[in-house]
């Protein structure tokens, strides 16, 4: 779960810097992206069993 989370949290940052914009619009949204992706991924692996 927590490389999924720091990829997006990465990815963002990267973006950001990259784009050099005022407000880091790409970490949060990466962020949370990664997020709701670890805990989709989480729930369907505990459901599967």
């Amino acid at each position: 779960m927590i490389v999924i989370v720091l990829a997006g949290v990465f990815g963002g940052l990267k973006l950001d810097e990259y784009l050099q914009w005022k407000i880091p619009l790409f970490t949060v949204l990466l962020s949370l992206l990664g997020v709701f992706a670890a805990v989709y991924f989480a729930i369907k692996d505990f459901l599967k069993k």
